[in-house]
């Protein structure tokens, strides 16, 4: 099957049911209690630096588990499943002296996501499964200093994030990406930076994938890290015509449903939601259990609030198992149609007329 035909298949499968994410890949990977010697494997056993902790290079040094893991998602039902790439740009790979292998992790992330993919597809040819790039925030922020003795300090600049976000979104083209993903989005201006290099990345490869893009609420203020409300982040985004804007991360479920309403009542497109299994204990863990959790998202579902849904911090395939079997017995979220106004964003929405 190809790439057009995977797209062809999503956008009538999102019309006909709310759609399946898949969960945290980054609390599977912890799960499997992975020493130093697995994220360095051969190729780098000689690292001048400690790496155990940069997750995405597992898809070079063991992509076996990685592989592993879409597999548990896509079994507990997962329609799309996300690459293992959350901090596969230059940005976030300078932590480890790994600036090089951006290019390199996100191909190879996406290839074995893709694997995966086309494994369950022709399992079941009537669920196609689909792979998402995912394209992370970065450990930068271009709208806020990071010394709060200098307001007018940043430590990037847009030019260097679109530029980062254009080698991650070259890779995950080339590995075989049928959705490119801008997630946990909490400076909106890093986000611009991103669907910029994204748009540049079509050109250059003669495609135009579908685009999602996932916020994330920092906490009960309801605004991002930047200080935009769920509206005002939906309005400075909208000009990419995406094909899904949400929220992800930082709050569980029972928190986040205002802000997902909040967007789900004026997004002319698809919605996806991808909330933490609950907020984290005093250890960091989560404990929202899969039961829990699915009972929280299901009236999100019963309301009408939801075209795609998943997982974040702490979810695992039995939480994705339970998300599908509480959300399958109820319809897609129809996109709005609001009159046309001008629609403006600052920290807050502005709409005219």
């Amino acid at each position: 099957m190809t790439r057009e035909e995977r797209i062809a298949a999503l956008k009538v499968m999102v019309r006909k049911r709310i759609l399946i994410i898949d969960g945290a890949m980054g609390t599977e990977i912890q799960n499997r209690k992975l020493e130093e010697a697995d994220y360095r494997g051969q190729r780098f056993a000689d690292w001048e630096r400690d790496v155990k902790g940069n997750n995405d290079l597992l898809v070079l040094t063991r992509p076996d588990i990685i592989g592993e893991i879409h597999e548990s998602y896509l079994e507990a039902g997962a329609d799309i499943i996300e690459t293992n790439t959350f901090n596969a740009q230059v940005i976030s790979m300078a932590d480890y002296g790994m600036e090089e292998l951006a290019y390199e992790i996100n191909v190879e992330a996406a290839r074995i996501a893709r694997a995966a993919a086309d494994t369950w597809t022709a399992k079941t040819p009537d669920r196609v499964r689909i792979v998402a790039g995912a394209l992370g925030p970065t450990n930068r922020t271009a709208s806020i200093s990071p010394d709060v003795n200098n307001p007018g300090f940043r430590n990037v600049s847009f030019d260097e994030l679109r530029s980062a976000y254009l080698a991650q979104a070259r890779g995950l083209i080339e590995g075989g990406a049928d959705v490119l993903l801008i997630e946990t989005v909490f400076d909106t201006l890093n986000a611009k930076a991103a669907g910029m290099a994204v748009l540049d990345a079509f050109d250059e490869a003669g495609v135009e994938l579908p685009l999602m893009i996932s916020g994330t609420i920092t906490d009960r203020s309801g605004r991002t890290l930047s200080g935009q409300t769920a509206e005002a982040f939906w309005y400075s985004m909208r000009h990419l015509r995406p094909f899904a804007v949400g929220l992800n991360c930082a709050l569980g479920a029972e928190a986040m449903r205002p802000y997902i309403a909040e967007i789900a009542a004026v997004a002319e497109t698809y919605v996806l939601a991808y909330p933490n299994a609950g907020l984290p204990n005093a250890m960091g863990e989560y404990d929202e259990t899969p039961h829990d959790m699915s009972c929280q998202i299901e009236p999100w579902a019963r309301d009408g609030l939801l075209n795609l849904v998943g997982g974040c911090c702490g979810s695992t395939p039995d939480h994705i198992a339970h998300i599908r079997d509480h959300v399958s017995k109820h319809p897609p979220r129809k996109p709005v149609e609001l009159p046309v106004k001008m629609r403006l964003s600052g920290l807050e929405p502005f709409v005219h007329g």
